[in-house]
């Protein structure tokens, strides 16, 4: 596969964002519930900080990633700043299914482990090692299901093919975004007066 340092770089990267930053938002109830249990606070801000602080850490990695870009020599376009829409989707999903998480493990306990199982196996099912092209046309359009693959084949496309995939395609990822941040809204609207009696 042509550029495939940069093709596993680019999955490597985005995936590790969206690990990183719901695995912290999962805890981040829990671990701050002495603050939000004396003091009046929007729950939802340990949350965001904790995915502000993956996507520090994914800022950072993303300078070496292009530094490895241009060592391959791959041409940087305008299309470049078309990444913004993945990222700004990523972030919004990972707030979403952060805030999903730290809902369902304050009543669940066990669900640290379940999502360790959970984020494994969705690793291996975001083509993030290998190309989709390998199998059949039909089967191909199951990997659009998940929205981590979305996020980096729209990141690949841009970077290594150097063009801006269809508005259908970026429709899809600001779809799942949104449904992301929605659910989780609703369900911390429900639970806020719930957290209190479980933590």
């Amino acid at each position: 596969m042509p550029h495939y340092t940069i093709y596993l770089f680019a999955g490597n990267i985005l995936f590790n964002y969206f690990r990183e930053s719901t695995i912290g938002g999962m805890q981040a109830l829990v671990n701050n519930a002495a603050i939000f249990s004396k003091v009046k606070v929007p729950k939802y801000i340990f949350v965001l900080t904790k995915n502000v602080s993956a996507l520090i850490n994914f800022g950072l990695t993303l300078i070496i990633f292009f530094i490895f870009v241009l060592i391959d020599d791959i041409s940087i376009s305008w299309n470049i700043f078309s990444l913004i829409i993945p990222i700004l989707c990523l972030v919004v999903f990972n707030l979403g299914i952060g805030m999903i998480l730290s809902a369902l493990f304050i009543f669940f306990r066990d669900m640290s482990y379940l999502y360790d199982v959970f984020w494994n196996l969705l690793m291996y099912m975001s083509a993030i090692f290998y190309s989709v092209d390998t199998f059949a046309p039909n089967f191909q359009k199951l990997f659009l299901l998940n929205p981590i693959y979305c996020y980096i084949k729209f990141f690949r496309v841009v970077v290594i093919d150097g063009s801006i995939p269809s508005l259908l395609f970026m429709l899809l990822c600001v779809l799942y975004a949104v449904l992301a941040i929605c659910v989780g809204s609703i369900i911390y609207k429900k639970c806020n007066n719930k957290f209190l009696y479980y933590i």
